[in-house]
């Protein structure tokens, strides 16, 4: 007896295995997608009614990370996995964009996507099948998608692009791209990149295109194999004569309210043609406020966007091609490292800029056979002040951590290396007002903040998010989108980057997806977007500043001989403790014997260094060294050169003339200058006194 169907193909090179069938038999779809010794399996079920009341598309999407996959047992008290990784989120927005715009519009039953990881290794990204498993579960299944996607990562070296690279290939290449699509289009688009020319990102999305293709040809084969037959679900319409009646009312209601071109005033004459069109329809209200109310989005919507596509007038009068008003100021903070706000519009972010040392960097329990650490960390907030919201603060959610790694992966590029900075950085964003392009407004605001601490970044980043209205072959790119147009367009395109180049794309569809014209044309006018945005920063603020906030940790970096770093820790860590308690200073040892030393006082850090450097160094006969006296005898005295290195200066060695006592050159905790005369084969080493600090000071 056969239980379950395998099923084989190739993706970049390697071969992949999709079994279904044997496994999950109450999920509406479900396989198990392996590539090497990379599994990752995929449920997605179905509500089999809406929930009262709804009227939206629920669609919940996770990829739930077991650290069982990589042979690892959790960290925490609990020893189990908890909340989500920031990586976890990214991966389940990444499973969500693409499929979203495959359901109906009207159809509000829930629908569950969980992905979850089972096996694991380094060289293959589980992120990726997870996207295709998806797709693929929601394919053979009964919930009506109209599927298949397909999903690949694209990275671009010595001028060839790869599909599905590996580890090594990842870090080399000069894009980290991930894309989605249809057989027909391009659905969504998400990458970081080291400052490339808008065509060789375009040439890598239509690469990752014609892959995409040959998955969603196997999936439809897959389909009729053993797909299920669609259930026929009813999906919310508008009714017929309501529609026709608001919008007969409303009309001209709709075109006075849309002629202003104040967001405030059109707001508010749009309460005030609600409020009229729901009197003149209070004898239905209560039965059909649902019908109405969709109505007039209807309406409003098919209104904008003709402006837009026939007159080529946007809501607040701008060309198509215009930046809103940009103002931008730093240095506005006294204590903290780096600050700038940058503002456009009705959009306008703070962010503060925090140096730390080598022991600030955030740790990262993952999908890998050890914890990553993160050097740079920029962090996005936006509280419900920002929209004119009274609403409780909640945790960062999805659209948080997501435009937070967005900006994140756009300043990585310029960033200085640790050898040339050595400090962990951390941006935070807070969005002080909303209207649209709110992550891209925080990546204008870190490099401002970045400049304003002092931190050498290569270039300056600049981002912009593009809109598209697409009304049959009638085709509208929009730069610097807003709130309004965001919410009515077919399409959030970001771009972020340098004058040189691209450094971060995130690009979501909301129809079924674009085309090559649409994405060259989009991505020029971006590029034309940015540099404007970058002139308006510059006039700002031209150059990093030369000089730290005096607030700043200020770090001095020296490497140490690995065996020799537990010399300079000590026995329950009485060495170093000892450094830090004379000092004042922040040490951080790393294994490979990196050390750094860090305090707001650099001749602290500077004698923290000559201390380490005495434990580390062997001692020289003939030179000269800094000691403390520690203890007397009769015949001479003991002098402390560094914590785990002692020498004795005889009673001889501690004058030129004759003393009767070695009171009366030195006592205990003395500090001396001495030159080394012998180490003898014991390891024994010989003093002799050049000068008494501590009595020379009296």
């Amino acid at each position: 007896m056969e239980i379950g169907k395998i099923f084989h193909t190739t993706i970049g090179g390697r071969d992949v295995t999709i079994e279904t069938g044997k496994y999950c038999g109450q999920a509406n779809g479900h396989c198990i997608i392996s590539c090497g010794e990379t599994s990752v399996m995929v449920n997605v079920t179905m509500a089999k009614q809406p929930r009262p009341g709804m009227d939206f598309f629920p669609l919940g999407v996770d990829y739930e990370e077991k650290m069982y996959a990589v042979g690892r047992i959790p960290g925490g008290y609990k020893r189990r996995e908890g909340r989500p990784s920031d990586k976890a989120i990214i991966t389940s927005r990444l499973i969500d964009r693409p499929i979203r715009p495959l359901f109906e519009k009207g159809f509000y039953n829930d629908v569950a996507v969980v992905a979850t990881p089972l096996s694991v290794e380094e060289d293959i990204s589980p992120e990726i099948l997870a996207m295709l498993g998806s797709s693929i579960a929601l394919s053979i299944s009964d919930i009506p998608f109209a599927g298949p996607t397909g999903s690949v990562q694209v990275a671009l070296i010595d001028d060839k692009y790869i599909i599905n690279p590996n580890k090594d290939e990842r870090e080399k290449s000069l894009i980290n791209l991930t894309v989605s699509g249809t057989e027909e289009a391009i659905l969504m688009v998400e990458a970081g990149a080291k400052e490339v020319s808008e065509e060789q990102m375009l040439q890598g999305i239509l690469f990752a295109h014609e892959a995409i293709k040959e998955q969603c040809k196997f999936i439809k084969k897959m389909q009729k194999e053993v797909g299920k037959k669609k259930q026929n679900i009813e999906v919310y319409h508008v009714d017929a004569k309501i529609d026709k009646d608001v919008r007969k009312f409303a009309d001209k209601l709709m075109d006075k309210v849309l002629d202003e071109f104040d967001r405030h005033k059109r707001d508010a004459k749009e309460e005030e043609m609600n409020e009229k069109v729901f009197n003149h329809f209070a004898d239905i209200l209560e039965e059909h406020q649902k019908d109405i109310a969709n109505s007039l989005y209807n309406l409003k919507k098919e209104k904008v966007r003709a402006k837009i596509t026939e007159k080529g007038v946007r809501p607040d009068g701008r060309s198509t091609h215009e930046v809103r008003p940009i103002w931008c100021e730093t240095g506005l903070l006294p204590r903290v490292h780096g600050s700038a706000v940058f503002t456009r519009g009705e959009t306008q972010v703070l962010t503060t800029c925090t140096l730390g040392t080598v022991g600030d960097m955030q740790e990262i329990e993952g999908l890998h056979e050890t914890d990553e650490v993160k050097r740079y960390m920029h962090q996005y907030n936006m509280p419900p002040y920002t929209t004119g919201e009274a609403r409780p603060l909640k945790s960062p959610g999805r659209r948080e951590i997501g435009h937070g790694t967005l900006a994140e992966r756009a300043l990585e590029p310029v960033l200085p290396s640790f050898e040339q900075f050595p400090y962990c950085i951390r941006t935070v964003s807070d969005v002080l007002s909303s209207n649209g392009s709110t992550s891209q407004a925080s990546v204008c605001g870190s490099t401002l903040s970045l400049m304003d601490a002092g931190v050498p970044i290569s270039a300056p980043v600049a981002g912009v998010a593009m809109g598209l209205i697409k009304e049959g072959k009638k085709v509208t790119v929009l730069t610097d989108i807003q709130g309004l147009e965001d919410f009515l367009g077919d399409m959030d395109f970001k771009v972020a980057g340098t004058e040189k180049g691209i450094t971060a794309i995130q690009m979501d569809i909301k129809i079924k997806g674009i085309d090559e014209d649409i994405l060259r044309t989009a991505l020029e006018q971006a590029r034309l977007g940015r540099l404007h945005i970058l002139g308006k920063m510059l006039e700002c603020l031209d150059h990093v500043r030369p000089e730290l906030s005096k607030y700043a940790p200020k770090i001095l970096s020296l490497t140490i001989d690995p065996e020799k770093i537990g010399d300079v820790i000590g026995k329950n860590g009485s060495v170093i403790n000892k450094i830090i308690e004379e000092t004042g200073v922040k040490i951080d040892i790393e294994d490979d014997g990196q050390v750094s030393i860090a305090s707001k006082d650099e001749a602290m850090n500077q004698r923290a260094k000559e201390i380490i450097l005495g434990i580390v160094e062997d001692l020289e006969v003939t030179k000269e060294y800094l000691g403390t006296v520690t203890k007397i005898m009769q015949f001479g005295a003991f002098v402390e050169i560094a914590p785990t290195k002692e020498g004795m200066i005889h009673i001889s060695k501690l004058s030129k003339d004759r003393i009767e006592k070695v009171e009366d050159a030195v006592s205990v905790g003395d500090k001396v200058k001495v030159t080394v005369i012998k180490i003898d084969d014991k390891g024994r080493v010989d003093l002799k006194l050049i000068e008494n600090l501590s009595k020379k000071a009296e």
